[in-house]
């Protein structure tokens, strides 16, 4: 911990009446031993990352939507009038209708998953974590101005989950087939301006599944509405993927693509500026293009660049391009793409290289949902996520199977995360090439992105069938961006005489490790790495396994029919040079597929840490596999094993040293050398005390553990993320509560509910990581599992303090208060309340 964290962390327990004992939490970190074992970091005196926001004047549309909960009946038409007039563009009928009275419907804010607030159901889909998903319907009116006639004007839904459709002002502007696209809809057409108010629709059907995980319903992703001049940069019209030259230099080639709404072909003027991290201009340039009316135009400005700062996942150095249309303000339309100057390949010798530097891909798969909010994960939670990833030591992601929240792709490009971006629907009908089109679109100038995955595990990748789908796809892929390579995610069909591997620049391979080499061998000149491994089960805290209560233990002897253990898939893969990487089934658990379970189960076990985030013995063993240059040691289990004493405990020590010596009570009872794949381990008798693990390298005792034996639970704690919130009404932050003993040490065998009030702010949802657990994830009620819960909180706008108080029977409270910083919200739709729109 340096200063600053430690100041920040002192200033939050000055707040909190249950917190670490600071002083012993010095001594202990001077010792290079924790101040206990509570298993989270301590609180960063940070804010949170800004979203990015690439089109300036772009206004969200999060506010103020109008729920309604299951399928409402369109009434039919009676007479021949009435049947004529229902025919006519804006003249839909029931909720899709420019009135209708929603005044009895719930207001939601997005982004909003409606399936994560239902109860869990036995009889409903195992897979999809045993909710009811169903029909939902969304309404939001909204005024447009006077000045905004003339303009065009795009709607942008981040995702809709899962086959929508949407109406504006009567009309259906759009049918989509994915819960996992942005659908850009133009209603430039349909606008009414003043008084006369717009209405959308949108009835969403979640009952058809494109995964075999949770999934959810809703619109949970971001709404928005852009504004732009007759003559504009379209969305995602800007490609600027930078190139570097033969002489060593760099080139940002700028295509910008331009639209025009207007009547008359038009004489545009495009200017692109790149400003260095330090927000210095070190290129620019100047082009014209024409574009003709209701047509496109591209324009193209090539920008040397002769030694800029590079990206990577230890340095994510970022440059901003500014693109824009120059003229006077009623014409200005500007975008602004973050870039990273790096270089990639993939060699089938020599495995993955970023920047020509050999880097092994140190990867996880993730699903995009979390605890207590099921797929509408807050942008701040997201970056949280990513954050708890790099603290494991992992380099890599693999959005499973589908292409993530834009939000997400700008904080891996923030934080240095290299990314693995996955197609969704393996089909080459046009409706889904377009959506292979639009990832590629969105993503192609992203540092970050290093691989497209066209899919993962489909029967046909060892067909012809499956091998000319690919190519096609691939061909769309190369047209739009040539940088980089093409996989999939094969589990099956790579010795086919004619088979998918055939046709990408890099075979994934999920599983099948003990094919690695016959495959190498047959194919010496094909780059490979492992798109999806390990598949690994574990209930974090739980040490027994015991099938019939679901439970697995937790030393990395548990795994799937399929899968390896956590270290034998990570010993397959570093020991081969040539193997780009892993990427590691699951770095968090997630809701549904509760392999190898049913009911009660409803979520998986899969995850290096679970639902909340909270670690699992998983997380200790990857990173002491993963990072080198810092000394690591973590001790598991826990210490606290009453009505045991005498009987063995296995115990495993998880590091990055070389020897660790094991203390009981004092007394030495031996030293190990690392095999840093398999991980020290002893039988120890268990005798209540303390359980000491020092690490040596070269000699010399460099990091310590500890764990020791705690009393009865006493009081509860929260301990926040951060000291201090945005106060613009979008922060959240995940809060943890613990319970601690009479010395204020973490009691990692408390299981008991808690109760919550919250001031200044709103609990938006809950967790504990039990894959067991029916309770519901929103409210104000979560019981600690195995000694840890979550509450995920969102500040309101304003400054001032936001407060949490913790209660459980016969423990004293546990308080906090953090700080809301007044902060600016960003530019939104204003929230129009008349239940009845139109005039």
């Amino acid at each position: 911990m340096n200063r600053r964290d430690f100041l920040a962390s002192a200033a939050i327990a000055a707040s909190v009446p249950i917190e670490w004992d600071l002083s012993a939490a010095a001594a202990a970190a001077a010792a290079g031993a924790p101040p206990s074992d509570f298993p989270m970091p301590p609180p960063r005196a940070v804010m949170p990352v800004q979203p990015f926001e690439s089109e300036p004047g772009r206004l969200t549309l999060d506010k103020g939507w109008r729920f309604h909960a299951g399928d409402l009946e369109v009434p039919l038409p009676q007479g021949h009038n009435a049947t004529y007039e229902a025919t006519k563009a804006g003249a839909a009928r029931g909720a899709a209708a420019i009135k209708y009275d929603d005044s009895d419907w719930t207001t939601v804010d997005l982004p909003h998953d409606w399936v994560i607030e239902r109860p869990f159901d036995p009889e409903a889909n195992v897979s999809q974590g045993y909710r009811r998903r169903g029909i939902g319907w969304y309404r939001r009116t909204l005024r447009l101005e006077e000045s905004d006639r003339g303009r065009y004007l795009e709607l942008q839904f981040g995702a809709i989950a899962t086959n929508a459709t949407i109406w504006f002002n009567g009309s259906i502007v759009s049918h989509n087939w994915s819960g996992y696209n942005s659908i850009h809809v133009d209603v430039t057409d349909l606008a009414r301006y003043g008084d006369a108010l717009n209405t959308i629709a949108v009835r969403a059907d979640a009952d058809p599944m494109e995964g075999w995980w949770y999934e959810g319903g809703g619109i949970y992703r971001h709404v928005r509405l852009a504004k732009r001049p007759p003559v504009h940069i379209t969305t995602d019209g800007i490609h600027a993927d930078p190139r570097r030259r033969p002489d060593g230099g760099w080139t940002v080639p700028v295509v910008a693509t331009l639209g025009n709404i207007g009547e008359a072909a038009a004489e545009a003027e495009i200017e692109a500026v790149l400003l260095d991290p330090a927000g210095k201009t070190v290129a620019g340039g100047r082009t014209r293009a024409q574009v003709m009316p209701l047509g496109r135009a591209e324009a193209r400005i090539a920008l040397p660049v002769p030694a800029p700062q590079l990206w990577s996942a230890d340095t994510p150095h970022l440059y901003t391009l500014v693109t824009r249309l120059v003229g006077d303000a009623a014409a200005a339309d500007e975008r602004r793409l973050e870039l990273g100057f790096r270089t990639i390949r993939f060699d089938a010798e020599h495995g993955f290289f970023l920047n020509e530097q050999p880097t092994k891909l140190k990867g996880v798969c993730i699903h995009q949902d979390h605890a207590g909010v099921g797929v509408a994960v807050p942008d701040a939670l997201w970056e949280w996520r990513i954050r708890r990833l790099k603290a494991l030591g992992a380099n890599a992601i693999r959005f499973a199977h589908n292409a993530p929240p834009t939000e997400a792709l700008d904080l891996c490009d923030r934080l240095g995360m290299l990314v693995m971006d996955e197609n969704r629907q393996f089909n080459t009908s046009p409706d889904y090439l377009a959506q292979l089109e639009w990832m590629v679109r969105r993503d192609r100038n992203r540092p970050s992105v290093i691989l497209w995955s066209v899919f993962n595990e489909e029967p046909m990748q060892g067909t012809p069938q499956g091998y000319e789908m690919v190519r096609r796809m691939a061909h769309v892929v190369k047209q739009l961006d040539d940088q980089r390579p093409v996989t999939a995610a094969m589990n099956n069909g790579m010795f086919a005489p004619r088979t998918v591997s055939q046709a990408v620049d890099v075979v994934g391979f999920n599983y099948q490790a003990d094919q690695y080499d016959k495959f190498h061998a047959a194919f010496p000149d094909k780059p490979l790495t492992s798109s999806e491994d390990t598949s690994a089960f574990m209930t974090r805290g739980e040490y027994r396994t015991d099938r019939a209560r679901h439970v697995m233990a937790s030393y990395d002897e548990e795994r799937a029919d399929w899968g390896a253990t956590h270290r034998s898939s990570w010993k397959a893969i570093a020991e081969r040079p040539w193997l780009a990487g892993t990427f590691v089934w699951t770095g968090f658990d997630y809701h549904g597929e509760p392999t190898p379970f049913e009911w009660p189960s409803v979520s998986s076990l899969f995850g290096i840490m679970d639902l909340c985030g909270f670690p699992k013995t998983a997380f200790h063993l990857r990173r002491a596999q993963w990072v080198d240059d810092t000394p690591l040691l973590d001790l598991a289990p826990h210490w606290t094993w009453p009505g045991r004493e005498g009987d063995p405990i296995k115990v495993m020590a998880f590091t990055n040293v070389e020897r660790v010596a094991l203390i009981l009570n004092g007394r030495r009872l031996s030293e190990q050398a690392v095999d840093r794949y398999e991980m020290p381990s002893w039988s120890v008798p268990y005798a209540p005390g303390r359980l000491e693990a020092i690490g040596y390298r070269g000699g010399r005792a460099v990091v310590r553990a500890m764990v020791e034996t705690t009393g009865a639970p006493v009081a509860l704690r929260l301990t926040p993320d951060r000291p201090m919130m945005a106060g613009d009404g979008e922060d959240v932050q995940p809060i943890t509560v613990d319970a601690v003993d009479a010395k204020g040490r973490h009691v990692p065998t408390a299981n008991l509910p808690v109760d919550f009030a919250i001031a200044g702010g709103t609990i938006i949802g809950l967790g504990n990581g039990d894959p067991l657990s029916h309770e519901p994830e929103k409210g104000s009620r979560r019981s600690l599992f195995n000694g840890l819960a979550q509450v995920i909180v969102r500040a309101d706008e304003g400054a001032g303090p936001l407060t949490l108080a913790a209660t459980a029977p016969g423990l004293r409270t546990g308080r906090l208060s953090v700080r809301r910083v007044q902060s600016p919200a960003r530019q939104s739709v204003a929230v129009v309340t008349d239940a009845k729109a139109g005039g």
